[in-house]
Protein backbone atom coordinates (compact mmCIF):
# COMPACT_ATOMS: atom_id res chain seq x y z
CA UNK A 1 0.00 0.00 0.00
CA UNK A 2 1.23 3.74 -0.68
CA UNK A 3 2.12 5.45 2.10
CA UNK A 4 1.58 8.70 0.47
CA UNK A 5 0.31 11.37 2.74
CA UNK A 6 -3.40 10.99 3.71
CA UNK A 7 -4.20 14.98 2.93
CA UNK A 8 -2.36 14.78 -0.33
CA UNK A 9 -3.88 11.87 -1.87
CA UNK A 10 -7.80 13.13 -0.87
CA UNK A 11 -6.17 16.73 -2.19
CA UNK A 12 -7.55 18.39 0.90
CA UNK A 13 -5.80 20.71 3.44
CA UNK A 14 -4.65 19.33 7.40
CA UNK A 15 -7.50 21.35 8.65
CA UNK A 16 -10.55 20.31 6.41
CA UNK A 17 -13.04 19.53 8.03
CA UNK A 18 -15.14 15.71 8.07
CA UNK A 19 -17.62 17.14 5.27
CA UNK A 20 -14.86 17.83 3.22
CA UNK A 21 -13.11 14.40 3.21
CA UNK A 22 -15.84 12.76 2.11
CA UNK A 23 -16.52 15.21 -0.86
CA UNK A 24 -12.79 14.66 -1.37
CA UNK A 25 -13.36 10.50 -0.93
CA UNK A 26 -16.41 10.09 -3.19
CA UNK A 27 -14.95 12.17 -6.32
CA UNK A 28 -11.91 10.06 -6.26
CA UNK A 29 -14.23 6.37 -5.29
CA UNK A 30 -16.66 7.55 -7.89
CA UNK A 31 -13.46 7.53 -10.90
CA UNK A 32 -11.51 4.66 -9.31
CA UNK A 33 -13.79 2.33 -8.34
CA UNK A 34 -12.97 -1.01 -9.82
CA UNK A 35 -16.58 -1.39 -10.99
CA UNK A 36 -15.95 1.59 -13.23
CA UNK A 37 -12.42 0.38 -14.21
CA UNK A 38 -12.65 -3.51 -14.77
CA UNK A 39 -9.13 -5.10 -15.39
CA UNK A 40 -7.07 -1.40 -14.30
CA UNK A 41 -4.65 -2.06 -11.61
CA UNK A 42 -3.70 1.48 -11.42
CA UNK A 43 -7.67 2.47 -10.65
CA UNK A 44 -7.88 -0.20 -8.27
CA UNK A 45 -4.39 1.07 -6.19
CA UNK A 46 -5.94 4.32 -6.56
CA UNK A 47 -8.95 3.00 -4.95
CA UNK A 48 -7.67 1.46 -2.20
CA UNK A 49 -5.52 4.04 -1.62
CA UNK A 50 -8.38 6.88 -1.20
CA UNK A 51 -10.19 4.10 1.13
CA UNK A 52 -7.05 3.73 3.53
CA UNK A 53 -7.07 7.61 3.61
CA UNK A 54 -10.62 8.20 4.16
CA UNK A 55 -11.07 5.86 6.86
CA UNK A 56 -8.00 7.01 8.75
CA UNK A 57 -8.84 11.18 8.22
CA UNK A 58 -12.90 10.13 8.99
CA UNK A 59 -12.17 8.12 12.59
CA UNK A 60 -11.01 11.27 15.39
CA UNK A 61 -8.95 8.32 16.98
CA UNK A 62 -7.19 7.72 13.97
CA UNK A 63 -6.82 11.28 12.84
CA UNK A 64 -5.43 12.26 15.82
CA UNK A 65 -2.33 9.66 15.79
CA UNK A 66 -1.92 9.86 11.78
CA UNK A 67 -1.22 14.20 12.79
CA UNK A 68 0.93 13.52 15.86
CA UNK A 69 3.40 10.10 14.20
CA UNK A 70 2.22 9.96 10.57
CA UNK A 71 1.93 6.90 9.05
CA UNK A 72 3.72 5.07 12.53
CA UNK A 73 0.85 6.20 14.63
CA UNK A 74 -1.91 4.18 12.54
CA UNK A 75 0.19 1.42 11.39
CA UNK A 76 -0.98 -1.98 12.64
CA UNK A 77 2.37 -3.61 12.92
CA UNK A 78 3.44 -1.11 15.47
CA UNK A 79 -0.15 -1.73 17.54
CA UNK A 80 -2.17 1.10 15.98
CA UNK A 81 -5.56 1.05 14.59
CA UNK A 82 -4.75 0.66 10.79
CA UNK A 83 -8.45 1.40 8.69
CA UNK A 84 -7.29 -0.37 5.49
CA UNK A 85 -9.63 -3.11 5.85
CA UNK A 86 -13.53 -3.34 6.19
CA UNK A 87 -16.63 -3.88 3.71
CA UNK A 88 -16.68 -1.25 1.21
CA UNK A 89 -20.45 -1.75 0.95
CA UNK A 90 -20.50 -0.27 4.42
CA UNK A 91 -17.76 2.49 4.06
CA UNK A 92 -19.67 3.87 0.76
CA UNK A 93 -23.40 3.64 1.92
CA UNK A 94 -21.74 5.44 4.85
CA UNK A 95 -20.71 8.62 2.25
CA UNK A 96 -23.64 8.24 -0.14
CA UNK A 97 -26.39 7.51 2.37
CA UNK A 98 -27.13 10.82 2.90
CA UNK A 99 -28.28 10.96 -0.85
CA UNK A 100 -30.53 7.87 -1.58
CA UNK A 101 -31.69 8.01 2.15
CA UNK A 102 -29.71 5.52 3.57
CA UNK A 103 -27.62 6.18 7.12
CA UNK A 104 -24.35 4.89 8.76
CA UNK A 105 -23.61 1.73 10.24
CA UNK A 106 -25.10 0.55 12.96
CA UNK A 107 -28.40 2.13 12.17
CA UNK A 108 -31.55 0.80 13.02
CA UNK A 109 -35.14 1.28 13.22
CA UNK A 110 -36.57 4.66 13.06
CA UNK A 111 -37.37 5.66 16.94
CA UNK A 112 -40.98 7.41 17.60
CA UNK A 113 -40.57 10.86 17.66
CA UNK A 114 -40.69 13.28 20.16
CA UNK A 115 -43.73 15.45 19.92
CA UNK A 116 -43.74 18.89 18.02
CA UNK A 117 -43.56 21.62 20.14
CA UNK A 118 -46.18 24.27 20.56
CA UNK A 119 -46.21 28.20 20.32
CA UNK A 120 -48.67 30.64 21.57
CA UNK A 121 -48.92 33.94 21.13
CA UNK A 122 -50.16 35.98 23.65
CA UNK A 123 -51.39 40.34 23.49
CA UNK A 124 -51.20 41.91 27.17
CA UNK A 125 -51.74 45.79 27.90
CA UNK A 126 -48.62 47.22 29.47
CA UNK A 127 -50.24 47.54 32.77
CA UNK A 128 -50.54 43.41 32.93
CA UNK A 129 -47.01 43.08 31.47
CA UNK A 130 -45.68 45.45 34.22
CA UNK A 131 -47.50 43.84 37.17
CA UNK A 132 -47.83 40.05 36.11
CA UNK A 133 -50.91 37.95 36.31
CA UNK A 134 -51.99 34.05 35.82
CA UNK A 135 -54.03 33.58 32.02
CA UNK A 136 -56.27 30.85 31.12
CA UNK A 137 -55.01 29.57 27.94
CA UNK A 138 -57.05 26.91 25.78
CA UNK A 139 -54.24 25.18 23.38
CA UNK A 140 -55.50 23.00 20.52
CA UNK A 141 -52.99 19.98 20.11
CA UNK A 142 -52.63 16.44 19.47
CA UNK A 143 -52.58 14.23 22.64
CA UNK A 144 -51.94 10.79 23.50
CA UNK A 145 -55.23 8.50 22.63
CA UNK A 146 -57.05 7.32 26.01
CA UNK A 147 -58.09 4.46 24.22
CA UNK A 148 -54.84 2.84 23.30
CA UNK A 149 -52.70 4.44 25.62
CA UNK A 150 -50.92 5.94 22.78
CA UNK A 151 -49.95 2.57 21.35
CA UNK A 152 -52.24 3.16 17.82
CA UNK A 153 -52.95 -0.59 19.02
CA UNK A 154 -56.58 -1.23 19.20
CA UNK A 155 -57.56 -2.82 23.20
CA UNK A 156 -56.24 -6.94 23.11
CA UNK A 157 -53.90 -6.25 20.57
CA UNK A 158 -50.16 -4.88 19.86
CA UNK A 159 -48.04 -4.39 17.20
CA UNK A 160 -46.30 -6.76 15.02
CA UNK A 161 -42.96 -6.99 13.75
CA UNK A 162 -42.70 -6.07 10.23
CA UNK A 163 -41.62 -9.19 7.62
CA UNK A 164 -40.43 -6.98 5.31
CA UNK A 165 -37.36 -5.70 7.77
CA UNK A 166 -37.89 -8.11 9.96
CA UNK A 167 -37.85 -5.23 12.67
CA UNK A 168 -35.00 -3.73 11.56
CA UNK A 169 -37.19 -0.76 10.18
CA UNK A 170 -34.21 -0.55 6.86
CA UNK A 171 -33.53 -2.52 3.95
CA UNK A 172 -30.92 -2.43 1.81
CA UNK A 173 -30.74 -1.62 -2.07
CA UNK A 174 -27.94 -2.18 -4.90
CA UNK A 175 -27.94 0.20 -7.25
CA UNK A 176 -24.86 -0.99 -9.08
CA UNK A 177 -21.92 -1.11 -7.11
CA UNK A 178 -23.94 1.19 -4.32
CA UNK A 179 -24.99 -0.42 -1.08
CA UNK A 180 -27.51 2.04 -0.03
CA UNK A 181 -30.03 1.92 3.19
CA UNK A 182 -33.70 3.09 3.06
CA UNK A 183 -36.14 3.63 5.56
CA UNK A 184 -38.57 0.19 5.21
CA UNK A 185 -41.66 1.08 2.72
CA UNK A 186 -43.75 -1.35 4.19
CA UNK A 187 -43.55 -0.39 8.16
CA UNK A 188 -41.90 3.42 7.29
CA UNK A 189 -38.84 3.18 9.05
CA UNK A 190 -40.90 1.40 12.98
CA UNK A 191 -39.56 -1.81 12.59
CA UNK A 192 -43.83 -2.69 13.67
CA UNK A 193 -47.04 -2.89 11.69
CA UNK A 194 -50.33 -1.83 13.62
CA UNK A 195 -52.64 -4.76 12.04
CA UNK A 196 -55.47 -4.07 14.23
CA UNK A 197 -55.46 -0.28 14.84
CA UNK A 198 -57.47 1.58 17.30
CA UNK A 199 -60.62 2.93 16.29
CA UNK A 200 -60.43 6.01 17.63
CA UNK A 201 -56.90 7.56 16.39
CA UNK A 202 -56.89 4.97 13.89
CA UNK A 203 -53.84 3.92 14.89
CA UNK A 204 -51.81 6.91 15.08
CA UNK A 205 -51.55 6.73 18.89
CA UNK A 206 -52.61 10.71 18.97
CA UNK A 207 -56.08 12.71 19.20
CA UNK A 208 -56.79 16.38 18.30
CA UNK A 209 -57.50 17.79 21.18
CA UNK A 210 -58.00 21.32 23.21
CA UNK A 211 -56.69 21.75 27.11
CA UNK A 212 -56.84 24.84 29.19
CA UNK A 213 -53.41 25.38 30.74
CA UNK A 214 -53.17 27.71 33.64
CA UNK A 215 -49.85 30.06 33.19
CA UNK A 216 -48.27 32.58 35.32
CA UNK A 217 -46.91 35.50 33.42
CA UNK A 218 -44.23 37.11 35.66
CA UNK A 219 -44.11 40.74 36.37
CA UNK A 220 -41.83 42.33 34.49
CA UNK A 221 -42.11 40.95 30.77
CA UNK A 222 -41.90 42.51 27.45
CA UNK A 223 -42.00 42.37 23.88
CA UNK A 224 -40.58 38.77 22.60
CA UNK A 225 -40.09 37.14 26.19
CA UNK A 226 -41.59 33.53 26.02
CA UNK A 227 -42.62 31.37 29.21
CA UNK A 228 -41.67 27.58 28.34
CA UNK A 229 -44.06 24.76 29.56
CA UNK A 230 -42.11 21.47 29.83
CA UNK A 231 -44.03 18.58 28.36
CA UNK A 232 -47.39 20.96 27.48
CA UNK A 233 -46.49 20.76 23.72
CA UNK A 234 -48.11 17.80 21.65
CA UNK A 235 -48.01 14.39 22.72
CA UNK A 236 -45.08 12.17 20.77
CA UNK A 237 -45.80 9.22 18.36
CA UNK A 238 -46.60 6.00 20.03
CA UNK A 239 -45.59 6.79 23.74
CA UNK A 240 -42.18 8.85 23.41
CA UNK A 241 -42.14 12.04 25.23
CA UNK A 242 -44.28 15.25 24.29
CA UNK A 243 -43.02 18.81 23.29
CA UNK A 244 -43.20 21.92 25.22
CA UNK A 245 -45.19 25.04 25.24
CA UNK A 246 -43.63 28.23 24.65
CA UNK A 247 -45.88 31.31 25.42
CA UNK A 248 -44.97 34.02 23.25
CA UNK A 249 -44.90 37.80 24.66
CA UNK A 250 -45.89 40.56 22.86
CA UNK A 251 -47.08 44.05 24.51
CA UNK A 252 -49.66 46.32 22.82
CA UNK A 253 -48.92 49.78 22.98
CA UNK A 254 -50.31 52.00 25.35
CA UNK A 255 -51.83 55.48 24.91
CA UNK A 256 -49.58 57.43 27.36
CA UNK A 257 -46.71 55.71 28.20
CA UNK A 258 -43.40 54.39 25.83
CA UNK A 259 -41.32 51.59 27.55
CA UNK A 260 -37.82 51.29 26.60
CA UNK A 261 -36.40 48.21 28.59
CA UNK A 262 -36.94 49.32 32.02
CA UNK A 263 -37.90 52.89 31.74
CA UNK A 264 -41.04 54.55 30.81
CA UNK A 265 -41.51 57.73 28.71
CA UNK A 266 -44.33 59.94 28.82
CA UNK A 267 -45.18 63.69 27.36
CA UNK A 268 -46.94 65.96 29.89
CA UNK A 269 -48.62 69.27 28.55
CA UNK A 270 -48.00 72.45 30.54
CA UNK A 271 -49.28 75.96 29.57
CA UNK A 272 -47.56 79.23 29.12
CA UNK A 273 -47.43 80.44 32.37
CA UNK A 274 -46.85 77.20 34.11
CA UNK A 275 -43.36 77.11 32.06
CA UNK A 276 -43.02 80.72 32.92
CA UNK A 277 -44.05 81.29 36.52
CA UNK A 278 -42.85 77.48 38.09
CA UNK A 279 -45.43 75.46 40.18
CA UNK A 280 -46.43 72.07 40.36
CA UNK A 281 -48.30 69.54 38.10
CA UNK A 282 -50.09 66.11 38.02
CA UNK A 283 -47.98 63.41 36.29
CA UNK A 284 -49.89 59.74 35.79
CA UNK A 285 -47.68 56.98 36.83
CA UNK A 286 -48.59 52.96 36.41
CA UNK A 287 -49.62 53.51 40.22
CA UNK A 288 -51.25 56.28 40.06
CA UNK A 289 -51.02 60.31 39.94
CA UNK A 290 -47.79 61.94 41.30
CA UNK A 291 -46.95 65.66 42.26
CA UNK A 292 -44.07 67.82 39.86
CA UNK A 293 -42.57 70.47 40.47
CA UNK A 294 -41.62 72.43 37.59
CA UNK A 295 -39.42 75.18 37.98
CA UNK A 296 -39.37 78.71 36.38
CA UNK A 297 -38.55 79.16 33.30
CA UNK A 298 -38.62 75.45 31.76
CA UNK A 299 -38.81 75.13 28.02
CA UNK A 300 -40.86 73.24 26.45
CA UNK A 301 -39.16 69.26 25.91
CA UNK A 302 -37.32 69.43 29.19
CA UNK A 303 -37.24 65.95 30.81
CA UNK A 304 -37.71 65.14 34.49
CA UNK A 305 -36.97 61.69 36.36
CA UNK A 306 -38.86 60.18 38.51
CA UNK A 307 -36.86 57.27 40.39
CA UNK A 308 -38.40 54.14 40.46
CA UNK A 309 -42.00 54.87 38.58
CA UNK A 310 -40.19 52.51 35.92
CA UNK A 311 -41.05 48.79 35.06
CA UNK A 312 -39.36 46.17 37.52
CA UNK A 313 -37.15 43.70 35.69
CA UNK A 314 -38.62 40.63 34.60
CA UNK A 315 -34.50 38.89 35.20
CA UNK A 316 -33.26 41.15 38.65
CA UNK A 317 -34.69 43.46 41.40
CA UNK A 318 -33.83 46.73 39.72
CA UNK A 319 -36.40 49.41 39.03
CA UNK A 320 -36.56 51.95 36.03
CA UNK A 321 -37.65 55.55 36.28
CA UNK A 322 -40.41 57.45 34.43
CA UNK A 323 -39.29 60.03 32.11
CA UNK A 324 -41.67 62.82 31.88
CA UNK A 325 -40.69 65.30 29.07
CA UNK A 326 -42.68 68.70 29.63
CA UNK A 327 -44.23 70.47 26.30
CA UNK A 328 -45.51 73.65 26.34
CA UNK A 329 -49.38 74.17 24.98
CA UNK A 330 -50.00 76.86 23.12
CA UNK A 331 -53.15 78.86 23.84
CA UNK A 332 -56.30 78.25 21.74
CA UNK A 333 -59.58 79.88 21.28
CA UNK A 334 -58.80 83.16 23.23
CA UNK A 335 -61.36 86.05 23.79
CA UNK A 336 -60.57 89.51 23.25
CA UNK A 337 -59.80 90.35 26.55
CA UNK A 338 -57.19 87.67 26.68
CA UNK A 339 -55.55 88.45 23.66
CA UNK A 340 -55.40 92.25 24.58
CA UNK A 341 -53.71 91.00 27.64
CA UNK A 342 -51.27 89.04 25.56
CA UNK A 343 -51.02 92.47 23.40
CA UNK A 344 -50.18 94.46 26.36
CA UNK A 345 -47.77 91.65 27.45
CA UNK A 346 -45.56 91.27 24.39
CA UNK A 347 -45.30 95.24 24.40
CA UNK A 348 -43.63 95.31 27.60
CA UNK A 349 -40.89 93.02 26.24
CA UNK A 350 -40.02 95.86 23.19
CA UNK A 351 -36.29 96.31 23.54
CA UNK A 352 -35.49 93.27 26.24
CA UNK A 353 -35.98 90.51 23.92
CA UNK A 354 -32.09 89.38 24.54
CA UNK A 355 -32.74 89.33 28.41
CA UNK A 356 -36.10 87.62 27.97
CA UNK A 357 -35.60 85.21 24.95
CA UNK A 358 -31.83 84.38 24.81
CA UNK A 359 -32.56 81.76 22.62
CA UNK A 360 -34.42 83.24 20.01
CA UNK A 361 -32.54 86.54 19.74
CA UNK A 362 -29.43 84.43 19.68
CA UNK A 363 -30.99 82.44 16.66
CA UNK A 364 -31.97 85.31 14.48
CA UNK A 365 -28.30 87.09 15.32
CA UNK A 366 -26.94 83.34 13.83
CA UNK A 367 -29.51 83.98 10.82
CA UNK A 368 -28.06 87.84 10.10
CA UNK A 369 -24.98 86.43 10.47
CA UNK A 370 -25.89 83.53 7.54
CA UNK A 371 -27.25 86.26 5.60
CA UNK A 372 -24.66 88.22 5.59
CA UNK A 373 -21.75 85.74 5.02
CA UNK A 374 -23.73 84.51 1.84
CA UNK A 375 -23.74 87.95 0.19
CA UNK A 376 -19.84 89.10 1.41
Amino acid sequence: MSKRDYYEVLSVGRDASEREIKKAYKRLAMKYHPDRNPGDKEAEVNFKEAKEAYEILTDANKKAAYDQFGHAGVDPNRGGGQGGGGDFGDIFGDVFGDIFGGGRRGGGQRQAARGSDLRYNLELSLEEAVRGLTKELRIPTLASCDSCDGSGANKGSSATTCGTCHGQGQVQMRQGFFAVQQACPTCHGRGKIIKDPCKKCHGEGRVEKSKTLSVKIPAGVDTGDRVRLTGEGEAGEFGAPPGDLYVQVSVREHNIFVRDGNNLYCEVPISFSKAALGGEIEVPTLDGKVNLKIPAESQTGRMFRLRGKGVKSVRSHAVGDLLCKVVMETPVKLNEKQKELLREFEATLTGESKKHSPKAEGFFDGVKKFFHDLNS
